[in-house]
């Protein structure tokens, strides 16, 4: 299947589960749809970065819900692995014995739990990367092609939702339904959010990830989608600046 077509029915599927919540489309849906559609038992997010703590922001049930927590809390497990490394972490067997030495706590802890194979995958839009999906099965489990192909689409969904809008406590967008947006749109604003985060780079004098905390620290603190603000910076209708609040500008009007 091609990866438009395979985008598309990945909507399609999370769209159903927020129509089945009666709520627009947030982290959480993709995590059911995932479920719904994986050889998984279930499925977890967390925000994370390099700059500010990193945080779960949803999970299915109680096992991906201690999953998401043991890796945070320890610092070790394939989803800090994955979003280290920005590369998908496959762990078709916890009880494998090279895993036991690479994460000496969290393999225990995750199978005492009920986990027994986990996948993490990074949630990534050019250099900047808010955080990472985790699936976990409670048998041995291996993804075929296809089957890892739809869990790397439903990441790039939920990074899609957590770029496109600031995020309330349930990980659903304050902005517009993302349902009412192709796909072609949402690939447009991908493309602005990492330009504008690169000009703040240069504005501010600071890293990638800095940048994009600003700019999305901006965007929450006006109640603004971000995808706005990215959009004001690249037209210069904003300027940031490293010892003053951001200042409007008649420049691109």
């Amino acid at each position: 299947m091609r990866a438009e077509g395979r985008s598309a029915r990945i909507q399609v599927l999370v769209a159903e589960q927020a129509a089945r919540r009666g709520a627009r489309i947030g982290v959480i849906d993709v995590c059911t749809a995932a479920v719904a559609t994986l050889p998984i038992s279930g499925a977890g997010l967390s925000a994370m970065s390099r700059t500010a703590a990193s945080h779960p922001l949803c999970s299915t049930d109680d096992i991906s819900e201690q999953l998401e927590e043991l890796q945070l809390t320890l610092g070790e497990g394939p989803c800090v692995d994955a979003f280290t490394h920005g590369s998908a972490v496959l762990t078709p067997d916890l009880l494998s014995g090279a895993l036991q030495d690479r994460w000496t706590v969290f393999a225990d802890a995750a199978l005492e739990a009920g986990a027994r194979a986990v996948f993490a995958l990074p949630l990534q839009m050019g250099a900047i990367s808010p955080g990472v999906l985790d699936l976990y099965a409670d048998v041995p489990t291996v993804l075929d092609a296809k089957e890892l192909a739809d869990a790397m689409a439903f990441a790039d969904l939920a990074t899609l939702l957590l770029l496109d809008a600031r995020i309330d406590e349930t990980g659903a967008p304050a902005g517009g339904s993302l349902a009412d947006r192709g796909f072609e749109e949402l690939g447009g604003y991908r493309a602005e959010i990492d330009q504008a985060t690169g000009i703040l780079t240069v504005q501010l004098g600071v890293g990638i990830d800095e940048a994009f905390v600003r700019l999305r620290a901006y965007a929450y603190m006006q109640g603004r989608r971000l995808a706005d603000v990215a959009a004001d910076v690249v037209a210069h209708r904003l300027r940031f600046s490293p010892d003053t609040e951001p200042e409007r500008t008649d420049e691109g009007a």
